[in-house]
């Protein structure tokens, strides 16, 4: 069994005093294929390496996270499209709109997410979505850019089913992880209704820790807890799942 975790931030400090223990952990546990989304340039450097000390594993993304736009964000973007123009990368991520932590950024969030979207289109890769509190903000601003280059993963899916239809009718699949075992997280109320064909799994470790590990810090390995409730909400073998999964992240990475 092959277990891929399409979103998880192993570059994190969160890690820094056990990250080689962690990520054993993962692939003593058949979790074998990282995708590590950006933020913003100060921690590209950590990415590369972790790239270098695991190049068979790891598989980078480039982009600005929505965060992270600030004042300085076209410096940002130019680091991005730099990034982008010097090497392989696997998506343009995590890119997005953020309304929980700051709403005044609103407008240069748009910019920026349609920019990135844009550059993504340039070399033909997926766009990997972070959307908080925004799914009409993310929504409009992927009406605008429609069309059969624009494809990718709604990262940490956390809407209704009628949010869920919209996603995916963007040709987005849904990034599935620990909300999925909260009691109230409620997407596993319609989980069931989404064909296995539009799902992800991931992590984001070190955040959002599925249950038993709720509010501790998340990690690559308890993806196997979300694995656990999705073959519980679909009522198929965790192995199916992960092959169903596993192949549908290479559909979008290419890889």
């Amino acid at each position: 069994m092959m277990i891929t975790d399409t979103h998880t931030h192993l570059y994190s400090e969160a890690f820094n005093e056990d990250r080689n223990d962690m990520i054993e952990r993962a692939l003593k546990s058949n979790v074998s294929r990282f995708f590590i989304p950006a933020i913003d340039s100060s921690h590209t450097e950590a990415m590369l390496q972790l790239e270098a000390d695991y190049p068979d594993y790891m598989f980078l993304m480039m982009g600005l996270h929505p965060t992270s736009v600030k004042e300085n964000y076209k410096t940002e973007l130019q680091h991005v499209e730099t990034m982008l123009a010097k090497r392989k990368f696997y998506a343009v991520g995590e890119i997005g709109i953020d309304l929980y932590w700051d709403t005044s950024t609103l407008e240069i969030q748009k910019k920026a997410f349609k920019q990135q979207i844009q550059l993504a289109k340039q070399y033909q890769l997926p766009i990997v979505i972070h959307c908080r509190e925004a799914f009409d903000e993310i929504f409009e601003v992927l009406d605008t850019e429609k069309d059969d280059d624009l494809f990718g993963i709604f990262h940490c899916f956390t809407g209704t089913l009628e949010q869920a239809q919209r996603a995916i009718s963007y040709n987005m699949k849904l990034g599935i992880g620990g909300v999925a075992t909260f009691k109230n997280g409620k997407i596993d109320q319609f989980l069931n209704e989404i064909d296995l064909k539009h799902i992800v799994l991931e992590t984001d470790s070190p955040y959002l820790a599925p249950k038993p590990y709720r509010g501790k810090r998340n990690e690559s390995v308890y993806i196997l807890k979300v694995l656990e409730k999705l073959s519980e909400i679909y009522s198929v073998s965790e192995e199916k799942i992960a092959e169903i999964t596993t192949q549908n992240s290479k559909d979008i990475f290419g890889i």
